[in-house]
């Protein structure tokens, strides 16, 4: 695998990004921001689904006066989302993590450099956002909307913050579809050390955006690109984070965490491994351990991927073997399986903490 591009380290709460930290999931609350229990509720589900880092929209002064409240009471670091009115910029900067702002349409540099100022003052790195459907009107005239005008938005504007003397810098560029995003991250890449954003924007539903998320920042991660991330989901808050932390792991960035491999099924099959896989995701949910369990259905390559990992079932007719490490454990009926097996998982996981 190919190693992460080197990036300056720079700090949203206490969650690192860049360098060497681990790469960060992060989320967006659809609640109104000026409903504080409603935004908070949204932060503590991301919370508890494994977010790092949660990104609250400030379209309005009502939504800008309860970042206070919603900071203090938030487990999560807070990202204020800006776009048209930088005086909100500089109201949330008063209180929150980081600061978000879109080139395309936040204003003049004299707004830029006041937002600068101000967190710089409260030691708070900004976002540029660079968004293909909002790019600046003279840069969309020349480049369209295409990956090469992203490139040139944002680094007009990481200059213009270079040149304010800020550089805690984070850097998105962000398109519906993957072939531009993509295209844009690889572009800027090796023009600039600040670290980067991933994501699309406006992905779609669930199963689109997951296909179109899992091409582009799947094939960006296995390149050494990327160190904090969001998979944008229409409506979803716990699922973009899940399928976040699949991509992560999935892609090798993410060292913690059960990877299961199961067989997709065929007519040799003689039990019900579907719903023996589906059980075994619900209980693995919350492990962190990095655990390789196999689950497969017949003997073909039961055996072979059982020797990679550290659990595993390989399933005969209505009955299985249970195997640990390359070690069979013992053959036990369907219904006992799955149990059987959950309790050499958790001893894994038991073992792996106490080293």
């Amino acid at each position: 695998m190919i190693s992460r591009y080197p990036t300056k380290q720079i700090f949203v709460g206490k969650v690192a990004i860049g360098a060497d930290a681990p790469i960060s999931a992060q989320s967006m609350t659809f609640s109104k921001t000026s409903d504080v229990q409603a935004t908070l509720d949204q932060i503590k589900r991301l919370y508890f689904a494994g977010a790092d880092i949660v990104r609250v929209s400030i379209p309005d002064e009502q939504s800008a006066n309860a970042l206070k409240e919603i900071k203090a009471q938030s487990p999560l670091p807070i990202v204020a989302d800006i776009h048209f009115n930088y005086r909100l910029a500089l109201k949330a900067a008063e209180c929150v993590d980081c600061i978000r702002i879109n080139p395309g349409n936040i204003g003049a540099k004299s707004r830029i450099k006041e937002v600068a100022r101000l967190c710089k003052e409260r030691d708070i790195p900004i976002r540029i956002g660079v968004n293909s459907g909002s790019l600046e009107k003279e840069i969309e005239a020349k480049y369209a909307n295409g990956a090469e005008g992203m490139v040139q938005s944002a680094l007009y504007h990481i200059k213009l913050l270079e040149d304010l003397d800020f550089t805690a810098i984070k850097v998105s560029m962000k398109a519906s579809d993957a072939a531009r995003t993509v295209e844009a991250y690889r572009m800027l890449r090796p023009l600039t050390p600040y670290p980067f954003h991933l994501g699309l924007t406006e992905a779609g539903t669930t199963f689109h955006a997951t296909i179109k998320s899992s091409i582009a920042l799947g094939a960006l991660l296995l390149e050494g690109i990327g160190d904090t991330m969001r998979v944008s989901i229409t409506g979803e808050l716990e699922e973009e984070i899940r399928v976040a932390r699949a991509i992560l792991q999935d892609s090798g960035r993410q060292k913690e965490g059960v990877n299961i491999v199961s067989c997709p099924t065929c007519a040799r099959l003689e039990a019900d491994l579907k719903s023996a896989v589906t059980e075994i995701e619900k209980r693995v949910h919350q492990i962190k351990t990095p655990l390789n369990l196999s689950i497969m259905g017949c003997a073909v390559n039961a055996l072979g991927e059982a020797k990679h990992a550290d659990a595993a079932i390989a399933f005969g007719k209505k009955n299985g073997l249970v195997i640990v490490r390359g070690e069979t454990i013992g053959k036990y009926p369907e219904n006992e399986l799955v149990d059987r097996f959950m309790q050499e998982v958790y001893k894994l996981e038991k073992d792996y903490k106490s080293t």
